[in-house]
């Protein structure tokens, strides 16, 4: 069911995804092809926005703090395994893994490749206060338009 708490929760969250990616590719290597990073990552936002917190609205604003950091720590999760996948299917098209074990176990390694990237400090500080702020204007919207 569309609530108002959902439409502003997924749009904050996809905007909060789109700029976390963005600062990411600052501190990726040079000659990174980005591709559709940041809108991918935008629509991670938007389903967790949509999924997860604006389901949750209407609680405490205690809980809304905390289910806002724990939208982003779900987005970038998903974000970050996504791009993890999409990676060890092309190196697995390039034959560069033994069978499906090692290329698991890859990918494994890519997600904390990849993850080591949100824990400098800009991205992280986008994501945890964006995430704050975003358990906030969520509540505010479910007791504003309840």
């Amino acid at each position: 069911m569309p609530t108002a708490a959902k439409l502003v929760s997924s749009i904050w969250f996809a905007l909060l995804a789109w700029f976390a990616a963005e600062l990411v590719k600052n501190h990726l290597p040079e000659g990174s092809q980005f591709g559709l990073m940041s809108y991918i990552s935008a629509a991670f936002g938007f389903l967790t926005g949509w999924l997860f917190m604006g389901k949750r609205a209407g609680d405490t604003m205690r809980a809304a703090y905390g289910y806002g950091l724990s939208s982003s720590i779900i987005l970038a999760f998903w974000s970050v395994f996504y791009f993890a996948f999409e990676t060890m299917i092309h190196r697995s098209m390039s034959h560069r893994y033994h069978g499906p074990g090692d290329a698991l176990v890859g990918m494994v390694d890519l997600m904390r490749e990849y993850g080591l990237y949100l824990i400098k400090p800009d991205v992280l500080v986008v994501l945890v206060v964006g995430g704050l702020f975003g358990g906030w204007m969520t509540e505010k919207a479910a007791r504003k338009w309840a």
